[in-house]
């Protein structure tokens, strides 16, 4: 091989490694639904199942299940993020609601996607969510606090080695790539403070 054939290869591995690294990004970072849907496929980290429908079940009284929950923040989402409740005893097959908490931290409108994980892996195919924040991308006004709703079934599948369930979210700043739901919130916002000034005018002319 020549010394020019060997540069050419060089360069050749050198954009493919660019390139690949790019596509990661922008999988995770830019497009966390994607990164989503690629997990769901594949199997990796422990990816959670989409929405079940709740059917009619006994619950498994015998059993109790530890669900804890996990909140983080994707570098660079400048919100706070967390669970109400950090640590649920459950019973399989029982119906269970609880939230996480949202805080938009800066001065704007921002959009957010949170992305959940399971541990262990196999608990994946016997944790049901009826509900889920996750399902839906979250709009925040600046300042605003959201409570952000949860439910789920443990199934009574479950394997009995299986006795802590760990359910993880990561939230992603999808704001760039969410121009809808950002003037979907201005929107909202305007109304909200056009019926504000409404309410304090007739409180004005009732005083008067």
């Amino acid at each position: 091989m020549t010394m020019q054939e060997k540069q050419n290869n060089t360069k050749t591995v050198a954009k493919l490694a660019v390139f690949g690294v790019c596509m990661f990004v922008f999988a995770i970072w830019v497009m966390p639904p994607l990164y989503t849907l690629f997990c769901e496929v594949t199997g990796i980290n422990g990816k959670t199942k989409g929405k079940y429908e709740a059917v009619a079940a006994e619950v498994d009284t015998s059993r109790t299940v530890s669900v804890k929950f996990v909140a983080s923040n994707n570098e660079g989402m400048p919100w706070e993020f967390a669970p109400e409740t950090f640590t649920m005893k459950v019973h399989p097959g029982e119906a269970i609601t609880t939230n996480f908490i949202a805080k938009n931290l800066t001065e704007n409108i921002m959009v957010g996607q949170a992305v959940p994980s399971m541990v262990p892996n196999n608990a994946t195919d016997y944790f049901h969510k009826t509900e889920c924040f996750c399902f839906n991308r979250q709009a925040l006004a600046p300042g605003e606090e959201a409570k952000l709703g949860l439910q789920f079934i443990v199934d009574q599948e479950l394997p009995r080695a299986i006795h802590t369930i760990i359910l993880s979210y990561s939230l992603f700043d999808v704001t760039e790539i969410s121009p809808d739901d950002v003037e979907s919130k201005k929107q909202q916002i305007q109304t909200s403070q056009l019926e504000q000034q409404n309410h304090s005018s007739l409180l004005t002319a009732h005083t008067n």
